[in-house]
């Protein structure tokens, strides 16, 4: 009963429920907030759309309805989101705009570093699965992009931008009320996703779904008639992703709760188990601590749909799809045959945001560089830097192995399968040492996993990989010059039906 009582900075009146439920009453309020906003998201749609309010309404009620729900989950520690995001705004109409995004870069990421250190040392190593810091990371990414794609726009020439980067630029600084909306919408103020503030924009003031079908339209010439039909109801999609939610809550009810991650490091489990037992008990342990990430992202990505927000276009059948801001493909990561495809498959709209502020501008060391930002980003926990440092070398070795031996298998059926089927389970190993720290969070228990693991064994293979890399690093340089310019233009080609580009297209190099 300790636990579901646990004192919450937020809002006790659900108290009665987190004891009846014996959930922790700062998960019983986010949920709370989070079923309630699926609700507003459905008003906000039918009864706030832009054929009945005009988009100063739809700013402030979004705005208004964000500020709340951090109120009722935070208490006072929401002062701390709407500090930084009146800083930030006012860096982006008072600083020079040819520092605003470094200016931005700095306040945000350094105000979220101040709060993330006194989790460690005012709580003692102590975190809440729902404080404040998880908003708080979030708005970091959007002021952070938003700064970076105005700085795009009034700084430089279209022919210095990327496609990407000319499509996502600003070239007027948003008003206050936009600014807030963007930052604090009840949509996506809990738990994401980060979106570009042109689309979230375009779907205020009603033009999203519009331009959006434009854009997918191969025939488009400005005359197609789409302005005259009805929006495309997002109903069906947000039906199955509420299925989807379902599913993973009682896999986390069941599965999760079974199967805890601190068990790893059982003193009684680490001395007299053997080492395979071990290793199984890894697997499944880092497979069940999945569903909670999967329920949070699903949902939040329901309740943008559910308002008329995140229409991607027509899938190559011609019908809607709504996964422009989808921010996990759960097929994608239990198949994941390579550390790369995981990574671009988990928290994708994250990924997405460190390959346009960090790996796309970055000079030289561009793959270090972002993973040092996402664990500098995630917080100050020792686990973290034990993830990204490690993910590091291991992509590293992945892209070498790729390369030396993947096309001996290509030629035929059965040896490509059996390939998948290796690939998989070394991709699944590598997650097992790469990610138990970041659940562990402590050095203690990380190290005292790593010798039960024999992670000197792991780290040799992957040194030993990487000793290749070298002879093939001419040749990586060019393919992911290549690979990056073709993924660019795929992902933003107008003639391309939706369903022809992953959702996470344009986080395909994030880390290649």
């Amino acid at each position: 009963m300790g636990d579901t009582t646990f004192t919450t900075t937020g809002s006790r009146w659900l108290l009665p429920v987190s004891e009846f439920l014996r959930f922790p009453l700062d998960q019983v309020n986010f949920l709370a907030c989070q079923l309630f906003a699926l609700i507003a998201a459905f008003w906000f749609r039918l009864y706030l759309s832009p054929g009945h309010a005009n988009p100063l309404v739809r700013h402030a009620v979004a705005t208004l309805l964000g500020i709340a729900f951090l109120i009722f989950c935070f208490g006072w520690y929401s002062a701390h989101i709407l500090t930084v995001v009146v800083a930030s705004y006012l860096i982006i109409i008072q600083a020079d705009i040819n520092n605003v995004h470094r200016y931005t870069m700095v306040t945000a990421m350094g105000y979220l570093t101040a709060c993330q250190v006194s989790r460690v040392f005012i709580f003692n190593y102590g975190i809440l699965s729902t404080d404040f810091s998880g908003p708080l990371m979030i708005v970091t990414q959007k002021i952070t992009s938003l700064a970076f794609q105005l700085h795009d726009g009034l700084c430089k020439k279209p022919e210095e931008l990327t496609p990407e980067q000319r499509l996502l630029s600003i070239s007027v600084r948003p008003s206050f009320i936009e600014y807030l909306s963007y930052n604090l919408n009840f949509l996506s103020v809990l738990v994401g996703p980060c979106n570009d503030y042109s689309d979230y924009i375009d779907f205020i003031e009603g033009r999203h779904i519009s331009r959006r079908l434009r854009r997918h339209s191969e025939t488009c010439n400005g005359q197609n008639g789409f302005d005259k039909i009805p929006d495309p109801s997002p109903l069906l999609a947000v039906c199955q992703k509420l299925l989807v939610c379902s599913g993973c809550m009682l896999s986390f009810l069941t599965l999760t709760r079974a199967l805890p991650i601190a068990y790893n490091v059982d003193p009684d489990f680490v001395n007299h188990a053997p080492f395979l037992t071990r290793l199984t008990y890894a697997f499944f342990s880092i497979q069940a601590a999945r569903p909670k990430f999967y329920f949070a992202w699903t949902l939040a990505d329901a309740v943008n749909n559910a308002a008329g927000y995140g229409f991607l276009g027509m899938d190559v059948n011609g019908k809607p799809s709504w996964n422009l801001i989808c921010n996990v493909n759960i097929l994608g990561i239990e198949t994941a045959t390579s550390f790369k495809t995981f990574i671009d498959n988990w928290n994708i709209r994250t990924g997405v945001w460190l390959k346009t502020v960090c790996y796309d501008r970055a000079p030289k060391h561009r793959l270090a560089l972002t993973f040092l930002l996402s664990a500098l980003w995630h917080g100050v926990y020792p686990g973290y830097y034990f993830t990204f440092l490690t993910a590091i070398p291991i992509t590293m070795a992945a892209r070498t192995v790729r390369k030396s031996v993947r096309h001996y298998f290509l030629g035929f059926r059965g040896l490509k399968l059996g390939y998948d089927v290796l690939t998989w389970a070394a991709t699944q190993l590598a997650i097992c040492y790469t990610v138990m720290p970041f659940l562990l969070l402590a050095i203690e228990p990380t190290l005292v996993y790593y010798r039960s693991m024999y992670f000197h064994v792991h780290i040799i293979s992957i040194l030993a990989a990487i000793a290749l890399h070298g002879k093939h690093k001419p040749e990586e340089l060019s393919t992911t010059k290549t690979r990056s310019s073709s993924s660019s233009s795929s992902s933003l080609s107008s003639s391309c039906p939706a369903e022809c580009q992953p959702v996470h297209s344009i986080n395909n190099n994030k880390v290649d």
